[in-house]
């Protein structure tokens, strides 16, 4: 289930950002047990590193990276972790 969850993210960060680089890695094996797994949510670990987000502040690529992944933080996604950074940062 989660490798549709996967390739909807990437789909949506691809049509929202010029990517230079991707990396999606599934770690909801790591929150067995968790309050938030019971859901059947997802976590997720997201580097990405794209052009739009030079000259920005992390806080405001978070919120960028957020807006691109729209609802699935309320229907797929339970966490998120974010690395977000411009070429050559």
């Amino acid at each position: 289930m989660n490798e549709k969850r996967i390739a909807r993210l990437e789909s949506l960060l691809n049509q929202a950002f010029n990517l230079r680089s991707l990396e999606i890695e599934d770690q909801s094996h790591l929150h067995a047990g968790h309050a938030g797994a019971k859901d059947g949510k997802a976590h997720f670990r997201l580097m990405i590193v794209a052009d739009e987000f030079a000259g920005l502040s992390p806080i405001k690529r978070h919120q960028l990276v957020y807006a691109a992944v729209g609802d699935m933080m309320n229907t797929d996604i339970h966490a998120l972790i974010i690395d977000a950074r411009p070429p050559g940062d």
